[in-house]
């Protein structure tokens, strides 16, 4: 087949979203003609073909997002009979794409849906003025209404197929498979020791794995927060322990976008924890930070999936991650055996209690490294690019369904 892919963002260091993206096209162009439409663009493959799309206007967003959809309409619009492409695969809110991926909570389930806002009468009634009088919401509601009537769309978690379809009622189940992400195979060429020499952690403390470009929707304050809770000595294993003294030695390794660093690092100097807190900006090479640390805590306040967390998984990493109202990974893992589940991510002793007990429980952080390796060989990409060359064999106009 050929197929088109949209993102703005195509690039690992974008985000999940655009991260699941560019591991699904990997997979296709091992069998497929793929062809990626996107403004900013740090992925090379020998396989596929990139497409730079203008962006005059980078804000405001939403009339970028205009640009994006209308440009890639345009020259995308020729039929696959004419030459043009089979499958057109978007991960943006377009007008066109008879696939479309749902990365995050539709706009018109914030805004406008009464049973997650509690809206009635007259509230509801002001939500609808803020919105016909904004042409930002406006015209960004309208896109993504348009998205959804597309022949296919996926959700990336069954969370966020509920929302959807609590938004645009008029969706089939039918059409709107839930497709996990997948992970890919794990990086072991590295030793701990190796990773944390290239990083600048100490090889002699327990470090603490955080990574999120939104480092305040991904739950860092509150992990910050929970550094000076942790009971306990958490030097190595092999040294003395003494669970009677707050723990001074436990190191955090800080992944995501740079632009927030110094705000952060503001926050941490006020806590005393400057010398302990590290941060590494966004890394090309995640296997080194997954293999440096001895943990992962993931305090997401809302993630509708957290690909984070099942890549940390595939390197064996015990796993500190808020419960499935938060995060949609949680509701396939059960509290204690295949993860520390946060009831409130905002807890920060609540935080600082479970990494206490992965760090000083062998057995259960043994326990839990196990089964987090086993989820994460049941979710291999493989599976993924398999589900949607069923959905993009189905989507060719001749035969795809369309929503009624």
């Amino acid at each position: 087949m050929k197929i088109a892919v949209f993102n703005r963002h195509f690039s690992r260091l974008a985000g999940g979203a655009e991260s699941y993206s560019v591991s699904l096209v990997e997979g296709l162009a091992a069998q497929h003609e793929v062809h990626v439409f996107a403004q900013t663009i740090g992925h090379t493959h020998p396989h596929v073909t990139y497409h730079k799309v203008p962006g005059p206007i980078h804000r405001p967003r939403w009339i970028n997002q205009l640009v994006f959809a209308a440009y890639t309409w345009w020259k995308t619009r020729k039929p696959s009979k004419d030459g043009g492409f089979d499958v057109i695969h978007s991960h943006e809110n377009t007008w066109h794409g008879q696939v479309q991926t749902v990365h995050v909570r539709p706009l018109r389930y914030n805004l406008l849906n009464p049973h997650h806002q509690r809206l009635s009468g007259w509230r509801l009634w002001l939500r609808w003025l803020k919105l016909v009088t904004s042409p930002r919401l406006a015209s960004s509601l309208w896109l993504e209404a348009a998205r959804m009537r597309q022949p296919f769309v996926v959700a990336v978690s069954d969370e966020m197929r509920r929302q959807t379809m609590a938004a645009y009622r008029h969706i089939k189940m039918a059409n709107m498979p839930v497709i996990l992400p997948g992970v890919g195979v794990a990086d072991l060429s590295l030793t701990q020791a190796q990773a944390r020499e290239k990083l600048g952690l100490p090889l002699d403390k327990n470090v603490i794995l955080f990574v999120g470009n939104d480092y305040v929707r991904k739950g860092l304050p509150a992990l910050l927060a929970a550094l000076p809770l942790l009971q306990g000595n958490q030097d190595k294993p092999s040294q003395p322990t003494d669970s009677a003294h707050l723990l001074d030695s436990a190191h955090l390794l800080v992944i995501g976008r740079a632009a927030q660093v110094p705000q952060f690092q503001r926050l941490a100097a006020e806590w005393g924890l400057t010398e302990r807190v590290h941060f590494a900006g966004a890394l090309a090479d995640m296997s080194l930070a997954y293999r440096a640390a001895d943990v992962l805590v993931h305090p997401t306040l809302e993630d509708s999936f957290a690909m984070v967390v099942l890549e940390a998984m595939s390197y064996g990493l015990p796993v500190v991650v808020s419960r499935a109202a938060y995060c949609g990974i949680s509701q396939f893992l059960k509290h204690e055996r295949d993860a520390l589940l946060l009831p409130d991510p905002l807890d920060a002793a609540d935080i600082g209690a479970c990494i206490t007990r992965i760090l000083t429980d062998i057995t259960l952080s043994q326990t839990l490294s196990n089964a987090g390796l086993r989820f994460a060989q049941q979710h291999l990409w493989h599976s993924v690019v398999e589900a949607y060359v069923k959905i993009y064999n189905a989507a060719i106009p001749d035969n795809a369904v369309q929503f009624k």
